[in-house]
């Protein structure tokens, strides 16, 4: 099931009204990333192959490793501002399962712990049909924000 942008706010449960909001850098806006959910539960995100592939056609694979961290670490930074903290990537890695020619890909992160100091999320990067392209694991450190 691929989730779908919409023209209105993302999706966000009402207890989670006052926590971080996405805003995409540069590259997300390059890669033509659209946020569809935000919460500490879960983050989902959709990118277009097009304009993301590598030289044989291909979804490149780290087109997926970039969108894939960002989602990842948003979804930390959610959590973390419940903590009055900030968060910074550590460790990712990824398996490619296979690739696109075409479509959008949505990427969704959902936590595998949460904690005071370290949060980790499983990304999941599927295609238009639901199937799973690359699945990410990242680790973020919860830092307190500087003044």
């Amino acid at each position: 099931m691929t989730a779908e942008p919409t023209d209105t706010a993302p999706t966000q449960n009402p207890a989670d009204a006052d926590l971080w909001k996405i805003t995409l850098g540069e590259l997300d806006e390059k890669m033509g990333v659209k946020i569809v959910e935000e919460s500490i539960q879960r983050v989902v995100a959709t990118m277009p192959v097009e304009g993301n592939r590598q030289s044989f056609g291909l979804l490149h694979g780290g087109a997926s490793l970039a969108v894939g961290e960002a989602v990842g670490s948003w979804a930390a930074v959610i959590h973390a501002g419940t903590l009055g903290k900030t968060a910074v990537g550590v460790d990712v890695s990824a398996t490619h399962h296979r690739s696109a020619r075409e479509g959008t890909i949505t990427i969704t992160a959902t936590p595998i712990y949460l904690g005071g100091t370290l949060t980790t999320h499983e990304v999941l990067i599927t295609n238009d049909a639901g199937e799973r392209l690359c699945t990410l694991r990242i680790t973020n450190l919860l830092l307190d924000r500087k003044v």
